[in-house]
């Protein structure tokens, strides 16, 4: 199906499955992520070890997304790439059980990060050629409610059996989350399967004369303003699960690394729920208005988020609500930026190189991923946290204010 046949039928088989399969594929992958720096706590890594992988991951998952865009764009089918992504993905959460020290977690996150990388810019092509630009923001919005939905079940799954598991604590203080990166093996292998078993694609002929950097250095030159905006900002915009730690340190010592690790979860959830909550609504109105207005409206949310964060290390503010309203804060705009960003680049790209466009899109933002998680885990270690907060908010206001100028 292309734009000229879609018209108004964004709410087919395709864009459910596709809803369906992200729901498994980050139930499993968000609930290994929210446990992770309790995890990487018991077995005595330290904060820049989270960073490095973190970064390394992201890095890995966004220079392979360029590479597979192409592929796609090339080949002139798209499935059977991303149902092979989301194979990958689902058996690497795994190997995390299996960690004695963090450099195993790292070869299980970049396995299962290379996989991810792989098959989202092919996966948002195909979605974007479901709806014409009319409805995209709804298509798009819609499919990160899904995926998110998996990203609140996760986690609550997580906590919920870190409580079950705590017994086994007594003897080993890693059991329990061992435990549940095995668990993570079921949704994500059913995630695979019901991709393959729910979208029907329809071949596009195939374009073995599609050169890589040709396509690239013709991408438009308000698509190149646009990621520079993109790209300053994600320089500053770290991985969640730093967020995460910084809930868990914050409150360790008041309430234990078990006890702060289930509370650091289930505010992560908190933060999954506005993201699912806020995708569809973003989506449906950036159909209305300027999607590069709203996107930097996101942004600007993120600035103030870790703002908020600086304020906590710096004043020792262990006030539940205060972090809960902040997760909260962090939902809605990484729901601007995921739903965004992506429609963003099917407006500028055409149908026929739109993989290479969604892969350029992901690799300047892993860059800046790769950047933020790294120095801001070593910053945090070497310096402070309110020193790293303080790197990332700046680099995010300017990010921010250079997107809202793009046309």
């Amino acid at each position: 199906m292309n734009e000229q046949t879609a018209g108004h039928s964004w709410l087919n088989r395709n864009v459910m499955g596709m809803g369906i399969t992200s729901f498994l594929s980050d139930a499993s992958h968000e609930m290994a992520t929210s446990v992770l720096p309790g995890f990487l706590s018991v077995i005595g890594a330290p904060p820049s070890a989270l960073g490095l992988i973190e970064g390394i991951s992201d890095a890995l998952s966004s220079f392979v997304k360029l590479w597979g865009g192409w592929i796609s764009d090339r080949l002139g089918h798209r499935k059977i790439l991303v149902t092979a992504g989301y194979s990958l993905t689902g058996l690497a959460m795994g190997l995390f059980a299996f960690a004695v020290t963090w450099p195993l977690v790292l070869v299980g996150r970049a396995v299962g990060w290379f996989g991810r990388g792989f098959r989202g810019p092919i996966r948002d092509a195909m979605l974007a050629d479901l709806a014409d630009a009319s409805v995209r923001g709804k298509a798009f919005g819609f499919h990160r409610f899904g995926d998110t939905l998996g990203a609140i079940v996760g986690p609550l799954l997580a906590v919920w059996l870190l409580e079950v598991w705590q017994p086994l604590a007594v003897v080993e203080p890693s059991q329990p989350f061992r435990n549940i990166f095995l668990i993570t093996l079921i949704p994500g292998i059913l995630a695979a399967v019901m991709f393959g078993a729910m979208i029907v694609e329809k071949r596009r002929s195939p374009n073995h004369q599609l050169q890589f950097w040709g396509t690239v250095r013709s991408l438009p030159k308000g698509f190149k303003r646009f990621l520079l905006g993109v790209g300053i900002f994600g320089l500053g915009d770290f991985a969640p699960t730093l967020l995460i730690l910084a809930a868990t340190q914050l409150l360790t010592p008041e309430y234990g690394i078990t006890h702060a690790a289930q509370l650091a979860g289930l505010m992560y959830v908190v933060r999954n729920v506005t993201y699912a909550l806020a995708s569809f609504p973003i989506g449906s109105l950036s159909d209305r208005m300027s999607r590069v207005k709203l996107l930097a409206l996101g942004y600007f949310l993120a600035v103030l988020t870790i703002g908020g964060f600086l304020i906590a290390f710096l004043l020792s503010w262990t006030n539940l609500v205060y972090l809960f309203v902040l997760f909260a804060v962090a939902g809605v705009f990484i729901a601007a930026e995921d739903t965004l960003e992506g429609a963003i680049t099917a407006d500028f790209i055409p149908s026929e190189s739109r993989g290479i466009g969604m892969g350029v899109l992901g690799t300047v933002n892993g860059i800046g991923d790769f950047g933020a998680s790294v120095v801001v885990g070593v910053l945090w270690t070497a310096v402070s946290p309110v020193a790293a907060f303080g790197f990332a908010g700046v680099l995010m206001l300017a990010g921010t204010l250079l997107v809202m100028k793009t046309r």
